[in-house]
């Protein structure tokens, strides 16, 4: 009998450039599908182009409708916790999918993104102005980088994935919330 040829079923395999012994950013069969979920936050890692605004965008707009059903008063605590646990889930998660996918940060794990934007929101009003700056803040930090979060990277597997992304989070809400002292974001 011949053999029959076969394929990679893996989720989320991609092409990848420059790489010709393996498919950059397939995953092996073995990973977990609930890690690869919330690692893309439930497929929204692969929009393209650039996945991980279109997940921060999609954590503002779900965080603004969930927070509408929070007493104001328990909102800055319900962010708190929502972060802490987005940070918690998506660490053991985006370990699995980067040793599933042989890349040591790929670019479709998301969940990251997710947590810094929600850090990015804590105790900000529930208007469009704080939530748009909030977005735009987040998503220049985590561009940039800035010093020490170039840092953070480093830590290991799931750690440095997730948690430069909580420290660009925190530099967004601090700048935001100065914003908010002086004003300059009124609803």
């Amino acid at each position: 009998m011949p053999a029959i040829p076969s394929r990679d079923h893996s989720i989320g395999a991609d092409l990848g450039a420059g790489n010709s012994s393996a498919v950059v950013g397939a995953t092996r069969p073995g990973t977990p599908l609930w890690a690869m979920a919330v690692a893309t936050f439930f497929g929204i890692g692969r929009a393209k182009p650039g996945p991980g605004t279109w997940a921060s965008v999609a954590t503002v707009i779900l965080w603004y409708f969930a927070s509408l059903a929070i007493p104001a008063q328990d909102r800055a605590a319900a962010t708190t916790i929502a972060a802490a646990i987005v940070t918690l889930i998506g660490i053991p998660a985006a370990t699995l999918v980067a040793r599933g996918s042989g890349v040591k940060d790929p670019q479709f794990v998301v969940i990251d993104e997710v947590a810094g934007q929600l850090v990015a929101l804590i105790a900000v009003p529930l208007v469009w102005k704080s939530f748009l700056a909030g977005l735009i803040l987040f998503r220049v930090f985590d561009i940039l980088k800035p010093f020490p979060i170039r840092r953070l990277e480093r830590l290991p597997e799931g750690t440095g994935i997730v948690i430069d992304d909580v420290g660009a989070g925190f530099y967004a809400l601090f700048i935001m919330h100065l914003l908010l002292h002086f004003g300059l974001l009124k609803g």
